[in-house]
């Protein structure tokens, strides 16, 4: 081979060998979704778990799977802006006691997908989504755990297939709902009141926390510290907060890959009248429904009451109050619920 050929050959190899290397390295699979890299997930403290994942609208969606494959099933749906890593210390506790404990991670959360379209973000979108997960593991008589956005996903889901699941457990979430004109004018009145707020620093949210003002600077944030979010109510004196801050960063290794965590808090009220449809079915359910709210959460303080009110399911139950806990009360209190979700499923005729 004349020596300009070979040097064309050897050109050309490197050249593929360098974009097929680039290739395997890309985090963005598809034009505007990302994945982050598994080495990200690696040695995150208290979390052994295996990974497990199901495709859901074109999208990989990752899921804890642990505890007995025939065991009942306990489904732990997180919220904003967390993922399956909240529910570490509530695993375990779970699994030992021989339930099967599914802990997914939402769509643009986590170590599933994350497209980077806020619009690919709906309400309804993540309840489809979730739905689809159930029904691939054709998961049956599901005791449901739901925290923040969690609620509003987990309690449409149920209110869609109520057939699947035999008992609630709520913490720090609710679902706003709406009939009529206050449907329609509810959520751009609420994006209008966004626009009114403008734009909220990290410091400004801390002096006045609120749902509101939590929008608001979720909606305006160039990059969401998403670790420092979800470490809000743990010890600067606690040694391992660093490494948590760090864990809860791990999905995300730049703005890019957060989409899901900027605008989930904005669509709160953006279905209200479907919520509504949810809570007429809400509103007939006799299985067990257990609240588990905390005392220091501004997001969600009284949100347990029109649970215990409305559903019939809940009117049987010794409600609970976790004394000491913010909004992410599983990451402080996490073995307490477990032990509280033990208590509720041992009950009688569950």
């Amino acid at each position: 081979m004349p020596a300009c050929h070979r040097l064309l050959s050897t050109l050309l190899l490197a050249c593929s060998t360098t974009f097929i290397a680039a290739e395997a390295l890309s985090d963005e699979i598809e034009p505007g979704i990302f994945r982050t890299p598994d080495a990200r997930f690696a040695d995150l403290p208290d979390y052994p778990f295996q990974p497990n994942y199901v495709m859901v609208d074109g999208l990989r969606m990752h899921y804890v799977d642990e505890g007995p494959r025939d065991g009942q099933v306990v489904l732990l749906l997180h919220g904003e802006p967390s993922w399956s890593y909240l529910y570490r210390h509530m695993i375990p506790v779970l699994a030992q006691e021989g339930y099967r404990v599914v802990a997914p991670d939402l769509i643009g959360f986590g170590r599933s997908d994350k497209p980077a379209d806020t619009g690919a973000h709906t309400h309804s979108g993540h309840v489809a989504q979730i739905s689809q997960l159930l029904q691939t593991l054709d998961l049956q008589r599901v005791t449901l755990f739901i925290q923040d956005w969690g609620g509003l996903i987990g309690l449409r889901v149920l209110a869609d297939m109520p057939e699947r699941f035999v008992g609630v457990v709520a913490a720090n979430t609710g679902l706003p709902a709406a009939e009529g004109i206050q449907a329609l004018i509810g959520y751009p009145m609420f994006r209008l009141s966004l626009w009114w707020q403008g734009k909220v620093s990290w410091e400004e949210l801390q002096a006045e926390p609120g749902f509101l003002r939590w929008a608001a600077y979720s909606r305006s944030v160039d990059d969401m510290p998403v670790g420092q979010v979800v470490a809000v109510d743990i010890s600067e004196d606690d040694p391992a907060r660093d490494a948590i801050i760090r864990a809860y960063d791990a999905p995300f290794p730049s703005a890019e890959y957060k989409a899901g965590p900027a605008i989930m808090p904005s669509l709160v009220p953006s279905e209200l009248a479907l919520n509504a449809a949810a809570w007429r079915v809400l509103e007939q359910w006799q299985n067990p429904f257990l609240t588990t709210f905390s005392d220091g959460d501004p997001i969600t303080a009284g949100g347990d009451l029109e649970f215990q009110q409305r559903i019939p399911g809940a009117a049987r139950q010794n409600h609970t109050i976790i004394e000491g806990a913010g909004h992410f009360l599983q990451e402080t209190h996490g073995e307490e619920l477990a032990r509280l979700m033990l208590e509720f499923m041992a009950q009688p005729g569950y």
